[in-house]
């Protein structure tokens, strides 16, 4: 298809985008961008490509906003059940850590997942996949990491394979096997470690290769803080997998800082997420690095901590910034990457077009598909949302509705707001 009549559009082109280079939108004033096969051709003024490409179906963009599909590069989009009492619970006082230690939290989650059949996961993780796509996402990281035994991180994987392959959304894959020190294993945690190390990840390595066909090895997660894995605990399990051939990642520094962000920097992971308790020391190993820096600011909102992610001093230092939702049940059930940049911009004190960078480019880094994903330049996939509005601002000023008109994937329109109930349900 030609989408042209754009009012503008963003390209994002030129690569990942450190430090203060961050928001550097390639914008398009009443621009075009031309699609075959999948692919961007051109990108461009409108009368410039329609005069080129006057042989291809038209999408008139009728002066709206065009930009790159959100990717979003840390979710937990595949559970089983909610937690809303525990929500309430927080609500009268209790904290995160004395949920989770009281078997609530993760756990809670784990054990609906566990009971749960494949197809009962994949029909709730769909519908979470289906609105995120209408929201404007259209790349989006999965973790697993509510099994916590083997067979259950299996099956989420292998729901998550099927569900990579019905589409239209890509989804780049985590094993999290080391999200929570399971209830079987709570007096001897590092009895669970080396079991992860030694059996379940090269047992993984061989299951993906017989039901993954041609795609890429998984990263591998683990969650470094405080009641979870101890930094030495989680740079076992990350060099055992590093050493397997899996790429890898870590949620880091969200409650207390234990050095899983320096670790994870000198490992050459690809990201480390959360980082709200980052030192200077971890900011300056994460800016001397390539792994990016994730900010989640969906969490600390949903726990009302008021603690984000120290954006400025992350860029300030020449480090790679993105965003994610963080969707999950207990924290951040949250599906939508607009309420993300809206949160960036208030309580990270990133400008719109700063948050739209690190929500398309950068995020792409941080999931290893920023060569395909995450800008509109030629060869890149033909994912492109519009606006319902004229003006890229409007992203981050707004919150609480839904500001996408049309999602396209891959040059075809997946989403259309002017029928959202026949695109949610598939149809």
């Amino acid at each position: 298809m030609l989408i042209h009549s754009a009012s503008q559009v963003l390209t994002l082109a030129g690569g990942p985008q450190r430090g203060a280079m961050l928001g550097q939108l390639g914008l398009i004033e009443h621009g075009a961008i031309a699609i075959e096969d999948g692919r961007i051709l051109a990108v461009g003024p409108s009368d410039e490509l329609r005069a080129a490409y006057s042989h291809l179906p038209q999408l008139d963009a009728g002066g709206r906003a065009a930009l790159p599909g959100f990717v979003d590069p840390h979710t937990h989009v595949i559970w089983a059940g909610d937690r809303a009492g525990e929500f309430e619970a927080r609500l009268e006082g209790k904290t995160y850590l004395e949920i989770l230690a009281g078997g609530g939290g993760i756990l809670s989650t784990v054990r609906a997942t566990r009971a749960a059949s494949e197809a009962e996961l994949a029909g709730q993780t769909r519908a979470r996949l289906r609105r995120m796509l209408a929201h404007g996402t259209t790349t989006i990281e999965a973790k697993t990491g509510y099994g916590l035994d083997k067979a259950t991180e299996l099956k989420m994987l292998a729901v998550l394979l099927a569900l990579a392959e019905e589409g239209p959304w890509d989804l780049a894959l985590t094993y999290l096997a080391a999200h929570a020190i399971p209830p079987e294993y709570r007096e001897q945690p590092d009895d669970y470690v080396a079991q992860v190390c030694a059996e379940w990840l090269p047992e993984l390595k061989d299951w993906w290769a017989q039901q993954a066909g041609e795609r890429g090895l998984p990263y591998v997660d683990v969650f470094c803080e405080t009641g979870a894995f101890t930094l030495a605990q989680s740079e076992r399990i990350l060099a055992a997998a590093k050493a397997l051939g899996f790429p890898i990642k870590i949620h880091s520094d969200e409650f207390d800082n234990l050095g899983g962000t320096r670790m994870a920097a000198e490992l050459g992971a690809a990201s480390a997420d959360h980082l709200v308790a980052a030192s200077e020391a971890d900011i300056r190993a994460l800016a001397e690095s390539d792994t990016v820096a994730v900010a989640l600011p969906g969490t600390p909102f949903g726990l009302a901590t008021g603690q984000y992610a120290p954006a400025r001093q992350i860029l300030a230092a020449g480090g790679l910034l993105a965003l994610a939702s963080d969707l999950n049940p207990g924290t951040s059930w949250c599906e939508n990457m607009q309420m993300a940049l809206a949160l960036a911009c208030r309580y990270m004190q990133l400008t719109p077009g700063q948050a739209i960078a690190a929500a398309t480019i950068n995020a792409a880094a941080a999931i290893g598909m920023a060569n395909t994903v995450g800008s509109l330049e030629v060869g890149k996939q033909g994912d492109v949302v519009l606006l319902d509005c004229d003006d890229y601002r409007q992203l981050g000023y707004r919150y609480g509705t839904n500001l996408v008109h049309s999602v396209i994937k891959r040059g075809q329109v997946v989403f259309s707001a002017a029928d959202p109930e026949a695109n949610l349900n598939g149809n």
